[in-house]
């Protein structure tokens, strides 16, 4: 399932105060929203803060505290309104009506997450969980700091589609990034390579089965695409040739109508973007963001280049500075050789998904610090961009 170097007799304070940590955190980003847009979900993609606020706290009480007989339920409707995907636990409320839940109010979420975040306490501190128990605390940790990034992509899509374009933190930055270097190509030789997640330390179970994978010789580019150099490719008429797109992308661009990334939007004669902190200037020289696998790659097409597979960045991670947004990569998100997906509900975390998406890596600056590292691997459909998204480009030598 997962590996970590938790036992039930040591560091059970410490993980207990990474548990408070990490769930504060969430409260935090929800913080400058108000009442209103707690319940909003405009497409169905995006998940109500409110939704995420019940999910990443259900996960605790199903998988953890439920186990225990003395433990009595915070609400028993709370099991179908919550669940997201876990076929195993039962029934739930379909993704796209998320947005429905009027009720229960947000003042009840908030007396759920207290209630269960002070079961978790007594049950850590009166050293009833086994190490089971801890590896499933673990992963909750780990999954909330998911639903934390997923939040400031959400929280953007619901404040960016609202006519008035309202602010959600004036100095929120993390969806403006820029980076220092002039930029350059480095080299990589071909030869076997290992891939995949070794040490002792919390992974994913996508992540494991440390296997060896040929590459042939390339170059990656130690820089990120920039908003003036996909600018270029608009005003070059990148989005109307038909050359650069999959068969699939140009469907979908004909069918939604999409002219330029994300939050872009044309203001007489210049360009202006919506951010965190509101809409602003277009920035030639920051980091794009926002923009679709089919975007990226037909952009590389244009450049006549290619995206990275994920194996090309694992092995070359050490010769750029990663961490500025997630990066597509072009590889199809598919398990390693030898990959089992644990038993049980836990089982239905990442290897169900394992179709019709492709993978990111690295990770952004909306990430909760530490959470990624160079084997971590995500996972989007093709056509998503909603989430904090960008490219680097590559070639073979």
């Amino acid at each position: 399932m997962l590996s970590t170097d938790i036992s039930v007799s040591s560091d059970l304070k410490n993980q207990l105060i990474k548990y408070q940590r990490v769930r504060k955190r969430t409260e935090e980003t929800c913080s400058p929203l108000q009442i209103e847009d707690f319940v909003s979900q405009p497409i169905v993609d995006v998940s109500p803060p409110k939704w995420h606020l019940a999910h990443t706290t259900w996960f605790f009480e199903t998988f953890i505290l439920r186990k225990f007989p003395e433990y009595r339920v915070f609400n028993k409707d709370y099991s179908f309104l919550f669940n997201s995907y876990y076929n195993t636990v039962g029934e739930r409320v379909l993704r796209h009506d998320r947005g429905k839940m009027t009720r229960p109010a947000v003042s009840d979420i908030m007396k759920y997450r207290a209630y269960v975040d002070q079961n978790i306490a007594s049950f850590i501190n009166a050293e009833k969980l086994t190490e089971t128990h801890l590896e499933l605390l673990e992963l909750g940790i780990q999954h909330e700091m998911q639903h934390q990034e997923l939040l400031y992509y959400d929280i953007k899509y619901i404040l960016g589609v609202n006519p008035i374009a309202p602010v959600y933190n004036e100095n929120c930055s993390a969806d403006r990034v820029k980076e220092d270097q002039v930029g350059s190509f480095k080299a990589v030789e071909e030869g076997v390579y290992e891939i995949g997640y070794t040490g002792k330390n919390f992974s994913f179970d996508n992540e494991k089965g440390r296997h060896r994978t040929f590459i042939e010789a390339f170059e990656i580019s130690d820089k990120l695409v920039t908003n003036g150099e996909y600018l270029n490719f608009i005003e070059d008429g990148g989005y109307e040739n038909h050359m650069y797109w999959h068969s699939d992308a140009w469907d979908w661009l004909q069918k939604e109508n999409i002219s330029a990334p994300l939050y872009w939007k044309k203001v007489n004669n210049g360009w202006k973007r919506f951010t965190l902190s509101g809409l602003r200037e277009l920035d030639p020289d920051e980091v794009l963001l926002h923009v679709s696998y089919y975007e990226a790659s037909a952009f590389a097409n244009w450049k006549g280049m290619r995206l990275p597979t994920e194996f090309e960045w694992e092995v070359s991670e050490n010769l750029f500075d990663w961490g500025h947004c997630w990066e597509w990569t072009n590889s199809a998100y598919l398990p390693y050789p030898y990959y089992q997906a644990p038993p049980g509900a836990v089982g239905e975390y990442n290897g169900k998904f394992m179709v019709n998406q492709m993978v990111l890596r690295a990770s952004s600056k909306a990430t909760y610090p530490g959470h990624s590292r160079q084997t971590y691997r995500n996972f989007f459909h093709p056509h998503l961009r909603w989430q904090f998204a960008g490219f680097r480009l590559s070639r073979y030598i």
